[in-house]
Parts: structure tokens; sequence; C-alpha cells
């Protein structure tokens, strides 16, 4: 079973591509001091680490040094998008103070629409939602025209109206891509699994869109062609659990998780470096 993403997937365009970013995320977000980052800042203030190249001083050491937060985040491409297209290739730190408040401005607004067409190009790679296929491709279309807007455009779209309208058809396509699965488990949709003991549970064809799996004992699970989009994994246990076929499951909720090499991924993300690193 291949376990990266294909050279040749629309995937790929999907996912952040610091060399092409002016370190938007180090920059427009901000974050508290907690378990997730050693110290707080504010939105619109660079991270510390932050370097003069838009590079991470702590990259390689991240887990280590308390910013475990920084590891499991992925702007799906939209720092890119930003730096390059809507803004031309200007950098926010040679700009006025306006420029660099529009980019820091646009930057959540593209990531959301970032993230819905990763969802939309992941349904429509699901044969069994064939049926809507071609409500899929016009949204998608739609979305990426978003994408393209001026940064006052950007500023006024109604970006929760947008996902809602795409969340509809999301829900009809896993209804479809569940649909064909023997014994369908009943909706989890938003259930506190928090530290549950799920250890060899059958889960296949299960909706747990929005469930709250942190810290779940999912060691050995099946979960195949469960429908995983926006569930909380952080510190779940997917040792060799069985994910096969599982869809909307995104690089940043994996990189969250704790997994092994015995455990089975879908083709659409890769396994973490640091569940390598933990074994070793």
């Amino acid at each position: 079973m291949r376990e990266h993403i294909s050279e040749r997937s629309p995937l790929r365009s999907l996912r952040g591509d610091c060399a092409r970013c002016f370190g938007l995320c180090c920059v427009a977000l901000p974050f508290t001091a907690s378990a997730d980052f050693a110290v707080g800042k504010p939105a619109g203030k660079p991270c510390r680490n932050l370097g003069g190249d838009h590079r991470c001083g702590i990259h390689t050491g991240l887990r280590q040094r308390g910013f475990t937060g920084c590891t499991v985040y992925d702007c799906f491409g939209a720092g890119q998008r930003v730096s390059q297209v809507t803004f031309g290739g200007q950098d926010w730190r040679t700009g006025t103070a306006e420029h660099a408040r529009r980019m820091f401005d646009a930057f959540p607004v593209v990531r959301q629409l970032h993230e819905l067409l990763r969802y939309l190009t992941e349904a429509l790679d699901l044969p069994a939602a064939r049926p809507v296929h071609g409500e899929l491709r016009q949204l998608l279309e739609t979305t990426e025209e978003l994408t393209l807007g001026t940064p006052e455009e950007l500023a006024a779209l109604d970006v929760a109206a947008h996902r809602q309208q795409v969340n509809v058809l999301l829900l009809r396509t896993s209804e479809l891509a569940r649909a064909g699965v023997r014994n369908q488990k009943k909706d989890r949709r938003g259930a506190d699994l928090m530290g549950a003991r799920l250890r060899g549970a059958d889960l296949r064809g299960a909706s747990l869109r929005g469930a709250y799996l942190i810290a779940a004992d999912l060691t050995g699970a099946d979960l195949r062609d469960t429908d995983l989009i926006g569930a909380d994994l952080r510190d779940a246990d997917l040792t060799g659990a069985d994910l096969t076929g599982a869809f909307f499951l995104t690089q940043p909720q994996l990189d969250a998780a704790r997994g092994s090499a015995g455990t089975r991924l879908p083709v659409s993300v890769t396994r973490p470096v640091h569940w390598t690193a933990a074994a070793l």
C-alpha cells in the first residue's frame, strides 16, 4: 500500500510550502502559552524563533523546546498563496504597516478556504461519491475562485456561510462513501471519547466527525472507511490501527496522534516522522 501522496496528486499543492511563504503562520496567528506552546504571543507579532529569512530557528527541535503546536499545524498551502499570489511576492517586512495588517487578515481566511479545497479534492477521489461529483467540482471551482480575491474581497467574505454550504455536500459524500460497509456503525459525530479504551475496537464505517478522541487508546482498532473530518486525535494511540480507506483525515490530525510502523494509513497522508523516532 502506498504511504505517500503521489507527486501528481492535487493534494500536493494543498500542503504548506515554507520556502515560498513569508512565515505568515509564525506572525499572523496568536498562540497562548500552554502544553502546545512554550510562550504566547498576540496576532501580528512575529514569533521570537522566526528568523529574518522567514524560517524557524528551532525547527528541528520544536517538540523538545515546547512548541508541539507548531509541529501539528498545516496552512494547507494558504501561506504561499497569500505571499505569492494575493500580495504578489511583496514581503510584510518591507511594506507599510497597513500592508502587513492586510496580509495578516487575509491569511486565516485563505487558510480556511484551502482547508475546504483539501476536503473537496479528496471527496472527488472517492468513487462511491460519484453521484455528487458534479456538485463537488462546482463547489471546488467556486472555492478556488474565492481564494483569488483581493485583500478587500477576502476581508468581506462570509467564510462561515461558504463552509456550511461545503459541509452539506461533504456530509452527503460521507454517507455515500460509508454506505457500502457491512454493519455500518451509528453516527458518532461530536462524541466525547476522550481517553476512551477502544483497543481493538471495530469502528469500520463509523462517522467520527468532530469526535473528541484525545488520548484515546485505539491500539489495533479497525478504522477502515471511517469519516474523520475534524476529529481531535491529540495523543490518541493509533499503534497498529488500520485506517485504510479512512477519509477527510488531514496531516495535522495525524501528526497530533501517536502511532507505529504497523499503523496502516490512507494514501492521503504521510507517516509522521516522530512516530518512527519514538520507536528507536
